[in-house]
């Protein structure tokens, strides 16, 4: 049997939903059964983002360019891409910073109004990656197969909605105990 390539992608979120991912505690030993887990932030050391990925979570609103380029690679090397979580589905927490209308607003608060010794705005180029003006829910970016909302999701519904994805089938995403938001 062939394993079905997982990946999990981190963007604009605190990392809850990994967390929430890593307390499948005793089913991480029966999902690497399933899966190859072929890049994640929990656990793997790889830095390019890999082709023909079967199943990939993401986590995260796309709050800047670095956050773009990575979805639209992952969209186009990814068969089955799931947004992972409050923040992928709805921009949720990051994107409250969208009240402040743009990214000049949030990084002259961020590092000039509430700097405490030297306020000053970074311009170096790769110092802080180029932020998008408003914070994104992932489906605004690129195309969307499941949403799995939830801040974060609990274990028992991520294990309800890629199981079956190891058998060929569809996850039934309805039902308080799969979308419900929070």
């Amino acid at each position: 049997m062939d394993k079905i390539k997982l990946a999990t992608v981190w963007l604009a979120g605190c990392s809850g939903c990994h967390m929430s991912f890593l307390d499948l505690d005793e089913w991480l030993i029966e999902l690497v059964q399933w899966a190859e887990i072929v890049y994640s932030p929990v656990g793997s050391d790889r830095k390019d983002y890999p082709e023909n990925v079967d199943v990939c979570l993401v986590e995260g609103g796309v709050a800047n360019e670095d956050n773009k380029t990575m979805i639209l690679n992952v969209r186009q090397r990814s068969k089955i891409l799931i947004s992972f979580g409050d923040c992928a589905v709805t921009a949720n927490v990051p994107g409250m910073r969208n009240m402040l209308e743009g990214s000049e607003p949030v990084l002259r608060r961020g590092y000039s109004e509430l700097a405490d010794n030297t306020a000053q705005v970074p311009d170096e180029p790769g110092i802080v990656p180029r932020l998008l003006d408003q914070v994104l829910p992932v489906h605004q970016v690129v195309a969307v197969d499941i949403f799995m909302p939830g801040c974060p999701p609990s274990a028992d519904r991520i294990k309800a909605t890629i199981e079956p994805l190891f058998r060929g089938d569809r996850p039934q995403m309805v039902g308080r105990d799969m979308i419900k938001f929070g």
